[in-house]
């Protein structure tokens, strides 16, 4: 920490009269590092030298996760880093998107009714949203004037979510998949919780640490204190069955505890016994 707070000083500093931006990414991915509350400590400190020296005020950290500020600095005795200002990142709007229908002019008459249906799968997800913009390009189907909507859904619904593992080369989907999965010790919770969300369409958020999971998997989102699935092509690749089916690789009583919680916990027929209970209590 010493020598970065040194480099910052006599180095970029005096090397640049312009403003700087140092962007730090997955910062979620710091909080169990040794070094954490020292590196975000060293951040207030160049915030703080602000007020002594103004070259302080060209610097800017951004920094880029789901994470809370609380959460960045653990050390008790410590000031919390309770500095800076929350940017919530959101998919693109109409607006935002527009310079990507101009792609569309030579193909169909109505390019912007075109964007719209898109973003009505993407919910404005950046990869997606261009993804399907390069579907549309690619397709070889003519797009009739006022058949947008359904060219669009068949267009999704078989080069995107129809046998999606094979379709998906860029890994977008089954980075999701890996970042829900790859931990058994928490991905049964993150299961459980996103299917809240996925029936309820909307849940309200107690900022706990599962919740941040999904977040960063990029699964769902929060908006005004609200999760929800992040758009309609996540909600159909990743629906109910699927997560029974995920469920069921992880514990060998996902079936029965299911119906039994459906039940109101009543229908005890779903309670596990004999060789069944044996190979739960092994698990």
């Amino acid at each position: 920490m010493e020598r970065l707070a040194e480099f910052i000083e006599k180095v970029l500093l005096p090397g640049n009269e312009q403003p700087i931006v140092i962007f730090i990414d997955e910062i979620d991915s710091t909080l169990g590092l040794p070094f954490t509350d020292d590196f975000f400590s060293l951040i207030r400190v160049c915030y703080n030298k602000r007020v002594e020296n103004p070259d302080y005020k060209r610097l800017t950290f951004a920094l880029l996760g789901v994470a809370a500020p609380s959460e960045l600095i653990g050390d008790a005795k410590r000031t919390p880093f309770n500095i800076g200002e929350s940017i919530d990142l959101r998919g693109f709007t109409f607006k935002e998107a527009l310079p990507l229908a101009a792609g569309f002019k030579e193909k169909v008459n109505q390019p912007e009714k075109i964007l719209k249906e898109i973003l009505r799968w993407t919910g404005g997800q950046p990869f997606l949203t261009q993804r399907v913009c390069q579907l549309v390009l690619d397709s070889d189907e003519v797009i009739a004037e006022g058949e947008e909507a359904i060219t669009i859904d068949k267009l999704v619904e078989s080069r995107l979510i129809d046998n999606w593992e094979a379709q998906d080369y860029q890994e977008h989907l089954k980075t999701i998949r890996k970042r829900l999965l790859d931990d058994d010790q928490k991905a049964g919770y993150l299961l459980e919780l996103y299917r809240q969300v996925w029936l309820a369409k909307e849940s309200s958020a107690y900022n706990q640490s599962e919740e941040r999971d999904l977040q960063l998997s990029g699964l769902i989102v929060k908006r005004d204190n609200k999760l929800r699935v992040h758009n309609s092509i996540y909600k159909a690749v990743f629906n109910e069955a699927w997560i029974d089916t995920e469920l069921g690789k992880l514990r060998p009583y996902s079936a029965s505890f299911r119906a039994w919680i459906n039940s109101k916990k009543k229908d005890r027929s779903r309670l596990l016994r004999g060789q069944s209970l044996s190979e739960a209590q092994i698990w």
